[in-house]
Parts: structure tokens; C-alpha cells; sequence
């Protein structure tokens, strides 16, 4: 791999290493870096990042003492990526629980303005081969037998959509919102999502955009967006007051 993703370095904050490690752990959760993908070396990762090479090799290290990168040695050599068989249970749990009502409500909010607009410009932008990712993205979801694989098919298809708007700028956004909602939405705690409705409601958008139909999918997107909120909210609350759990 000569590059990491734009999606992935896009609007990183310079000069910290933390945040180039949320950045690169987001990627391997959201599926946007393969689990035995090679990293670029440090100092194509600093030039990415904006930040210094001793700023990508603590950053690393921190990847290291996580297990999500491993270091090897010779010419074939490298940092390589080894994604989790799951994603974070109990640091999205604590993450949910100290957010606030209105915390998430903003939240949603901005998902559903990004959502609804790439969704519309999609419709009147994607190439057919996009389209054609669209719908295998909401076929994949449909038979995902793990939690880590709903969570990526899930965030593919809307940072899809987005990157289908043709606007770079809708879908570095949207990749930074799905780093924040899709572990979330997908907590195995709470009342189940119904699976086969959600996924219905993606092909229902796909199928808007393949229509050439804006109005239509902008309509989808936030209708299927705003859904959620009520159920991670009552999570929250429950997380908050100490009430249901898994």
C-alpha cells in the first residue's frame, strides 16, 4: 500500500500522536484498512498527517501495545494492520454512557444534514458502478455473521453514498462521523435492531439513487439516520440511571 486512505488522514489534528492513533483505529474498525494491509512507512505517514516521523513512531508504538499493528523486520517488512475480531465493546459503552441527551441529539443532527445531502447529490452523481456498490454493501450486511462485519458493512454504505455524492468533502465527513455513530448504533445492549427492516430501509435508499430519484433518497438518508437516535438514546439513559442492560 503507497497510501493511506484520505478518508482515513483527512482532518487530523497536527501534531499529536493520540489523535493518529483514534484516526488509524477508526480505519481498522470501519473496515477502511484490511486486517494484514500494510501501513506506509513513518515518514509517508508523517507527511500524510501533517505531523513529525518521532510523531508516527509513537503513535505506532501505541498501535503495537494495542495489537492493532504488528511490526516486522527485513525487506518485506513493515507495520501491518491486525484487525480485532471485534470492535470495543466496553470503551463504546463508556464513551455512550458519558455522553450527554443532548450530546447525542447534535450528534444525529449533523449525521442526518451530511447523510440527507450526499444521499441527494448521489442520486444525481453516482456512477453505475457505485450504485452497483451500494446494493452489495446492503447484501453484505444482510448475511454479516459478526458483529465487527455488520459494523463495517454498515459504515461502508453510507461513506459509499457519500463518496458516490462526488463531493471530497461530504465524505471525509461522513468517514469521521461513522468513526463516532456506527460502534454505537450497533452496542449489543438494549432492545436488538431489527436487522432485516434495517437493511430494507438500505436497499430502499440504494434503490432512490439508482432511480436518479434526489428528493426521494435525501428522504431515506435522514429518515434512516433520525431512526436510531431513539435507541441509542434509551441505551444512554439506561447506561446513565443504571437501568437494562445487554
Amino acid at each position: 500500500m503507497s497510501s493511506l486512505s484520505p478518508l482515513v488522514a483527512a482532518e487530523a489534528p497536527m501534531g499529536r500522536a493520540d489523535e493518529i492513533v483514534q484516526r488509524i483505529t477508526e480505519a481498522i474498525h470501519l473496515g477502511l484498512l484490511d486486517d494484514g494491509e500494510r501501513l506506509p512507512v513513518e515518514v509517508d505517514l508523517a507527511a500524510q498527517f501533517g505531523v513529525a516521523p518521532m510523531t508516527v513512531r509513537e503513535a505506532l508504538a501505541t498501535l503495537r501495545d494495542q495489537e492493532l499493528i504488528e511490526t516486522r523486520r527485513g525487506r518485506s517488512g513493515g507495520s501491518f494492520v491486525r484487525r480485532p475480531a471485534g470492535p470495543p465493546i466496553d470503551r463504546l459503552t463508556a464513551r455512550l454512557a458519558a455522553m450527554s441527551a443532548s450530546d447525542l441529539r447534535d450528534l444525529f443532527d449533523e449525521h442526518t444534514a451530511i447523510a440527507g445531502q450526499a444521499a441527494r447529490l448521489a442520486a444525481e452523481r453516482a456512477a453505475p458502478y457505485m450504485v452497483r456498490r451500494l446494493f452489495a454493501l446492503t447484501d453484505q450486511l444482510g448475511v454479516a455473521a459478526t458483529l465487527g462485519d455488520r459494523i463495517r458493512a454498515d459504515s461502508r454504505f453510507h461513506i459509499e453514498v457519500a463518496v458516490a455524492s462526488q463531493s471530497a468533502r461530504l465524505a471525509r465527513r461522513e468517514a469521521n462521523l461513522q468513526a463516532e455513530v456506527a460502534g454505537l448504533i450497533w452496542l449489543p445492549i438494549g432492545p436488538p435492531i431489527d436487522v432485516t427492516a434495517y437493511v430494507d430501509q438500505k436497499h430502499a435508499l440504494a434503490a432512490a439513487v439508482a432511480a436518479e430519484n434526489p428528493q426521494e433518497a435525501r428522504r431515506l438518508a435522514e429518515a434512516h439516520v433520525m431512526g436510531q437516535l431513539a435507541r441509542v438514546t434509551a441505551v444512554n439513559l439506561d447506561l446513565s440511571t443504571g437501568g437494562p442492560g445487554p
